[in-house]
């Protein structure tokens, strides 16, 4: 019920016009596809351990195959690493029929529409923030580790935190870094991890060995090691 609610929001014009647009528009090497145009929800176990929180969904990947990081280099990247971290079934996401399972592991944007040079504006994350929440209270009986991808997913998580835990973050606020971790009783354990984007990966940033590190330090968090 969630999944279908997200699916059709129309909360913020300027996504709602930029998703439209490219679904309408398309790339080259996708013009004989339809679009998804639309929100994308969240995609994996409803019982995970683990949660991957992601920016948003790129135009031409989770806009074009209607779920999160499929279809795209970002993806291609993230679903490597889950695979080799026996998180997921198989290392490659291409469309939403794909075969594609996750284990123990849930994956979900701050932003669920995409949004102009990847980049949403922080109204349009606030307002996107009760999808957030909400995907968060029916996973919460056993999530135990929360991966952000970026500081704009690590920026996202302290409303969540409030709103969920009912916990404050601790002052001053822990910034972002890869490999940053914040541990408080009562709610999931946070991991900072560099986002999965070209731009990261292309230029040795973030490697496959920093991808591996990290979601092994999740599973152990998890108790799934």
């Amino acid at each position: 019920m969630l999944d279908a609610e997200i699916a059709d929001c129309f909360a913020c014009p300027r996504l709602v016009s930029w998703r439209t647009e490219v679904a309408v528009t398309k790339r080259a090497a996708f013009r004989d596809q339809t679009y998804w145009g639309r929100p994308i929800p969240g995609f994996g176990a409803a019982d995970a351990e683990i949660a991957i929180l992601g920016l948003a969904p790129a135009a031409h990947g989770g806009n074009r195959t209607g779920r999160i990081f499929t279809g795209d280099r970002s993806g291609d990247v993230l679903f490597a690493a889950l695979h080799r971290a026996g998180l997921a079934n198989q290392p490659t996401s291409v469309s939403i029929d794909d075969g594609l399972q996750l284990r123990n592991t849930r994956i979900f944007a701050a932003v669920r529409c995409a949004p102009p040079d990847n980049k949403p504006l922080p109204q349009e994350r606030d307002t996107c923030a009760p999808w957030l929440r909400r995907e968060l209270e029916l996973i919460r009986p056993t999530l135990r580790v929360v991966v952000a991808l970026g500081a704009f997913a690590w920026a996202a998580w302290w409303p969540a935190l409030i709103d969920v835990y009912g916990l404050r973050p601790p002052v001053p606020r822990p910034k972002f870094g890869h490999g940053a971790e914040v541990i408080l009783p009562g709610a999931p354990d946070l991991l900072g991890c560099f986002h999965v984007s070209q731009q990261n990966t292309f230029t040795g940033r973030l490697t496959p060995a920093m991808l591996d590190e990290v979601f092994a330090r999740a599973k152990a968090r998890a108790g799934l090691a």
